[in-house]
Formats: structure tokens, sequence, C-alpha cells
């Protein structure tokens, strides 16, 4: 079923007509105070956003559409400054449109719509209206297409495995028409118990968006009209943080590593306070490994200690990748790493997949000038700031041959290596305790012969403790869908995983 321009808004009305219906049928967004209809309003802006702000570049025309479909009066000027304030990552819009697809699958299963036509509508119009944005000139942006093809493909096939397991089960049902609980195993797996909310690059809808209370529109109010209060976090001490550090799963050498690097700082610090002459301690680390080992939850956890050691004032972590340093204009690179440094000011500065600062050296590319600006901050700054590279270790060697001042800097290199097929199922194991749940023994020994055979095979695609997570949120689906089989569910059935739980879980 493919949608015309012309046809766009009515496909969207038929949309917002399908939430209204579903609400009536006891379906909803898990933990969301919105109504159906305006979180798919909601989406449906956030994915516009994502397309249009994925070149870095929002234009007129692509203003239009957003004002056109949603109905909205945006200038140009106010969608700039909303993006530039509230950047959308790839794994939050993926989030947020997950919750809203999620709703219309178990819709399609209610109905018994073995096809799932009404989610396969959604993805097929929001394919359009991302080919309206990426079009809208007759000439197609590369990064453009490949955003929105990366995040189209995983929502296609997360859908196409939820359908698969349902009609896997379809036939063992005890009631045939129990329809599934709606569900959300993205939302279920953020959990304070798991990790802290700040480590999530981007929030649910803001709370200002309540059902019929201004509805989308309160959600674009700039970010210096609206302060909502933060959660405090507990106050940890520094044996709390070392021994959270120490019980991390895995990474002995980086336990080892930076455990002789406290004792160093532990031992400057006593120094100092005794008067005694210091030496300098660059503090300045490369973190080297392939993703999910870790790094940014380390680097977290590093800033806590050297605020408790006082070595840094906060303590306080800003991750940041390229595309939050580099501008595309002559002069602007400079201004926005400024920008981010000022902000990471008395903590860590954390700077993922940084070989990318400086893999173009075109006359267009600003990388290095974005690198050049960080160096001389640290050598401003180095009694209050603190930066810390990451990415893949050979590409880690290229970045820090790139510039003289790189590795001069950078002499402390600590390696992730890849988690073993036994602490990856202890990660798995670790994630279901923190979320009350408990599995059987022989849930247990499928779940370690996963590990075993994805370790082995290492194929393109494997992400270590990202793994362990990913494996955790479809376990969750698969027993979401066994427990909607059943005619009285007790508590227990609640918080046990068993072996058809895990046995078809399959990772890309």
């Amino acid at each position: 079923m493919k949608y015309l321009k012309s046809s766009r808004n009515d496909t969207l009305q038929y949309i917002y007509t399908l939430c209204i219906q579903y609400e009536k049928q006891g379906l909803q967004i898990k933990n969301s105070q919105m109504s159906l209809r305006d979180y798919a309003q909601f989406a449906i802006m956030k994915f516009m956003l994502y397309v249009a702000d994925s070149d870095r570049n929002i234009r007129d025309a692509e203003v239009d559409i957003i004002n056109d479909c949603l109905g909205f009066s945006l200038t140009r000027d106010y969608v700039v400054r909303f993006v530039e304030e509230h950047r959308i990552s790839s794994d939050a819009i993926f989030d947020t449109v997950l919750s809203l697809l999620t709703v219309f699958i178990n819709a399609d299963i209610q109905n018994q719509a073995a096809n799932g036509s009404t989610s396969l509508m959604l993805l097929e119009f929001l394919d359009e209206l991302g080919l309206e944005f990426i079009t809208y000139d007759g000439k197609y942006d590369d990064r453009q297409t490949k955003a929105m093809a990366a995040l189209m493909l995983r929502l296609k096939n997360y859908r196409s495995a939820y359908l698969r397991t349902w009609k896997k089960i379809q036939h063992e049902r005890i009631n045939p028409f129990a329809p599934p609980v709606p569900f959300n195993p993205e939302e279920r797996m953020e959990t304070a118990a798991i990790a802290p909310k700040e480590e999530k690059k981007e929030q649910d809808p803001p709370d200002s968006v309540q059902k019929n209370s201004g509805g989308l529109k309160d959600a674009l109010t700039p970010a210096d009209e609206k302060k909502p209060e933060e959660p405090q976090e507990p106050e940890e001490t520094l044996e709390e943080l070392l021994e959270h550090l120490n019980s991390l799963t895995g990474l002995s050498r980086v336990k080892e590593d930076l455990n002789s690097l406290i004792n160093l700082l532990k031992v400057h610090k006593m120094r100092e306070d005794r008067g005694l002459p210091q030496t300098h301690v660059s503090l300045h680390m490369v973190f080297s490994g392939n993703p999910g080992t870790g790094k940014t939850t380390v680097a977290r956890l590093l800033g806590k200690v050297y605020a408790k050691l006082g070595i840094l004032s906060k303590g306080h972590l800003v991750e940041v990748d390229r595309s939050g340093l580099v501008s595309g204009y002559v002069g602007q690179t400079a201004m926005k790493t400024k920008k981010i440094i000022e902000s990471a000011m008395g903590g860590l500065l954390f700077i993922d997949e940084a070989y990318a600062l400086t893999a173009n050296t075109g006359s267009n590319d600003f990388g290095m000038e974005a690198v050049n600006t960080l160096l001389k901050a640290m050598e401003d700054n180095r009694e209050d700031f603190i930066v810390i590279v990451a990415g893949y270790t050979d590409l880690m060697e290229a970045f820090l041959d790139s510039n003289p001042g790189l590795r001069s800097r950078f002499n402390k290199q600590i390696r992730f290596d890849d988690y073993t097929a036994d602490e990856l199922t202890d990660i798995f194991c670790g994630i279901c305790s923190k979320s009350f749940f408990e599995l059987t023994d022989d849930a247990l020994a499928c779940v370690k012969a996963f590990f075993e055979n994805r370790v082995a095979q290492k194929l393109p695609g494997f992400a270590n403790g990202r793994d362990a997570r990913n494996f955790f949120e479809k376990t969750l689906t698969n027993q979401a869908n066994r427990l909607a089989t059943l005619v009285s569910v007790t508590d227990k059935d609640l918080v046990t995983i068993t072996k058809e739980d895990v046995e078809s879980v399959a990772l890309f």
C-alpha cells in the first residue's frame, strides 16, 4: 500500500481514528499520561524532526511539511532552536516509535488481523513520510537516507519477529481469543536498578504533554522556558563507588589499571594535603575496545570517584560524539566545541567514536578544528577538566597519530576486552535479578548455550553487553506472549522466565 502526498494527511487522520478506537479497547502506551492519539502525534512529530535533522540542516521546505502534516505554524528558527536543544538520537526515536508500533501490532493480534494490516500501514506511512523529506528537492541526501533506512529496518525487523512469535504460539493457546498484554520491552528494561536515568540520551515525552492539557504543542516550548525539577541521585561514598566499579562483570584488566591509578591519586592527594612537592599526573585517557564493553559505564563511575578524591569539583559526565562537536561552517565548530567543553568543566568529557573527528581530511571537514580546540582546553584547564576518548582499538591508534599533540596528552590507554560467554550470561542474570525475574534451571542452561555460540561465532553485529540486554528484552516479549495464553496468571508466573521464553530468541 503506497501513499501519495495528496493522501498523506488523510492517512494520518485514519491513524488518529485507529488510536481512539484502540484506546477504547484498552490498548495504551505504558507509563504515559498522554492519550494514544496525542502520543501518535508526538511520535510522528519526533520522527519528522529526526529525519529532517539527520543531515544537520533544517530547511524551510521541511518545516513546511511538518506544519502541513501536523497543523502547526512553526517557523524554521523555532524548529532549529528546538532541535539544537533536544537533539534526537537514533535509539531515542526508535524507542518512541516502537511504543506506538507495539500498540498497533497488539491491536492487529487482538482483532485477529493475521497479516498485521494496521501495523504494516503505520510503517508504510512513516516510510512515505520520510521519503517526502528526503526527496522534497528532487535529490537524495545520503545522510538522511541512511538514517531513515536504519531506523525503518529496526522497526520492520521488530514487527516481523513479534508477529512470527505470535503465529508460532497461536495454535497452542488455551484461550485462543486472549489478546497479548500491551507491552513495551524497551521501556520495561529502562529501570533505575539497571542504569541511571541520565544514561538515556533522549527522555520520554515531556511531562508537560498531558492528556487533554495543551496537547503536542506544549512539547515544543523552548527549554529555557521550562525548568522541570530533576530527581536527585543518592550520594555515594568513595568506598561504595569503588565497590560498584569492582563488582562490574568481567573487565579484569580495566579494574586493575583503574585501581592502580586511583591508588596513585590517593597518595598524590595525601602529599598535596601535607605540602609536599607534586608531580603532574595526566588523567586524560583513551578507552579502546569494541561496542558494548562498558566504556561509558566505567567513565561515569570514574568521574564520581574523582569528585570524591577532590580531583574534580563536580564529577559529572558529558557524553558526546562528532556530531556534538563539529559544525558544517567555518568558525562554528570551535564555538560548538567550546560550548560542550564549558558544560563539562568540573567533570569528565567522554567523546565516543573519537576517531571520526580525524577520519576525513578534506577542505570541507572541520573535525581537526574541534581537536585543536579540545587540546587547548585540556592544557588550559588541566586542574578541573578530564577528557576520555573512546572507540575501536585500531581506529583509536590512527586517531592518536593524526595530531602530534594527541598522543602526548592521552598517555594512558585502557583496553576493554570482549566479554566471554560466562560473563555475558552473568550480565543477563544480573539484569533479570535487578528486574525481579528468576530463571528456571533449563532456561539458564539455554541462555548459557546461546552465549557460548554467540561468542564463538562473533558475527557482525555482536555487541557484547548490549547483546545481553537485547536478549533480555526479547525474552520478556516471549514471556508476555506465553502468559497471554493462560487463563489465570500467578505472581510466580510473572517473575519466572522459562526455557520456552529463551530458546527461540534470535539476535541480528
